[in-house]
């Protein structure tokens, strides 16, 4: 893109020639992951199990709801077809 101000031209597209190279940018990735907190192993460890833990309380709360709402409509269809 060319802005024109007061008669000069300025090319606003990035240049080529500002790109750095791949090694530069390894060295900032390698300084930046070293300012990164990981998490200890027992914190590591403390949240998987509370995430599987999690999946199957929920996982089995779903299939009691889902029990409960299929004997319900199964006594409600036996109502009808006996009705009817």
């Amino acid at each position: 893109m060319d802005v024109r101000v007061q008669g000069m031209t300025e090319d606003l597209t990035p240049q080529a020639s500002k790109k750095k190279p791949l090694f530069s940018y390894l060295e900032e990735l390698k300084a930046e992951l070293k300012k990164v907190s990981w998490t200890t192993q027992e914190e590591l460890l403390f949240s998987t199990k509370v995430v599987i833990l999690s999946i199957f309380v929920f996982g089995f709360g779903i299939y009691f709801f889902d029990l409960v709402i299929k004997g319900i409509l199964d006594l409600v269809a036996l109502v009808v077809h006996f009705i009817f």
